[in-house]
């Protein structure tokens, strides 16, 4: 099946959904107790740091041989957590949330500390490496419209940069930053210079950004949608006109409801689109994944311009996924994203995070022909 939505009819045999491929996806144990917003793998073994809205950063210890898993650290927010993520050595965790605070917790003495504060809610954090020196810092996005670095040892951050709107979004790689903010703005940040933004855009896409990840290589971006669309860019602008492209994933054929649940009158050819809520990147092939509110996510090869594979529809929007460090566990969070208000969450609406054992024929890209 082609990337860009019926340019080719041509479609590989491992693309096909035969219903089998999840069924031996492991359980994660003890999931949190409301919705899951992040996943992320400490970059030096397989522990897994979720970020939740019942105010907790969890972190589990997974076999990768067998996926058996447990518990192995918790700490708590005052508020809702957005983002976690893991130091470059795998011995801190740093979180933010909805109570405008960013924290860090050390595994070995299982301590936290508030090392940074917002005026509003903490979108995203990444610990990145600035200027030639490769200074470790702590960089966080806000919906106060602001970007700061903490160095972890001092209240006061090292720098604020102002962005055009509220942060929905931020990846980093090597040194590269980007944030997604409201009104479809984009800031590209060049850690060797970090003090200013160093290109703004617009997204290509025309409805709100939901979702940034960052290529392997550093090189660019793939920028998710609410509206079932997926953008890959590119820094150099040689290169976006050479390879940049968007497009459709996540949508469904036939007429879309409205919230009432009424049909829509219009012809049947149309298809309902769903928010693109997670885009991971494959560490070692480049490749990547994407996850939406329909329930289901694909892995795909950018450079081919191909879907590698489709999954089966699960019973619950996807909220978040990550790659471990080798990328033979796709971890999947299936909890309730949001996408309906407020009027869509029930108490008994899904909430648990599988673990997905990739098999190479599947994210791997393909010969070139």
């Amino acid at each position: 099946m082609s990337f860009l939505g019926g340019a080719s009819t041509a479609t590989s045999a491992s693309s096909a959904v035969t219903g089998q491929e999840l069924v031996n996806d492991i359980t994660v144990n003890n999931p949190p107790e409301d919705s899951i917003e992040d996943l992320s793998f400490s970059p030096q073994q397989d522990l897994l740091a979720v970020a939740s809205w019942d105010k907790k950063v969890r972190i589990y210890e997974i076999d990768s041989n067998t996926g058996n898993n447990q518990g192995k650290a918790m700490y708590e927010h005052a508020a809702p957590v957005f983002s976690s993520r893991w130091s470059s050595d795998g011995t801190q965790v740093i979180s933010g949330g909805a109570d405008n605070q960013v924290k860090i917790f050390d595994l070995a003495s299982q301590q936290q500390q508030q090392i940074g504060q917002h005026d509003a809610s903490v979108r995203s954090v990444r610990f990145v490496e600035c200027g030639p020196s490769n200074t470790p810092v702590v960089a966080s996005g806000s919906w106060d419209k602001t970007l700061k670095y903490w160095d972890m040892r001092t209240p006061n951050p090292v720098t604020t940069i102002t962005l055009p709107e509220r942060c929905y979004s931020m990846d980093s790689s090597q040194k590269l930053l980007v944030v997604g903010c409201a009104d479809r703005h984009i800031s590209i940040i060049d850690l060797n210079n970090p003090q200013q933004i160093f290109k703004t855009s617009q997204s290509p896409l025309k409805w709100q950004t939901r979702t940034i990840a960052c290529y392997p290589q550093a090189n660019g971006f793939a920028v998710g949608s609410i509206e079932g669309r997926c953008a890959i860019q590119y820094i150099s602008e040689n290169e976006q006109k050479k390879f940049g492209f968007s497009f459709k994933c996540h949508r469904k054929s036939g007429p879309a409801t409205t919230t009432a649940g009424a049909r829509s009158t219009s012809s049947s050819n149309e298809s309902q689109a769903f928010s693109v809520n997670a885009i991971s990147f494959h560490p070692l092939f480049g490749t990547f994944s994407t996850a939406g509110s329909d329930g289901t996510f694909c892995f795909w090869d950018k450079d081919a311009k191909q879907r590698l594979k489709s999954f089966p529809e699960l019973p619950g929007t996807i909220s978040a996924t990550a790659f471990n460090k080798t990328g033979t566990i796709f971890a999947y969070a299936v909890s309730y994203d949001w996408s309906l208000g407020y009027m869509g969450n029930r108490p008994d609406y899904p909430n648990f995070i599988k673990l997905h054992a990739t098999k190479e024929a599947e994210i791997k890209q393909k010969n070139k022909r």
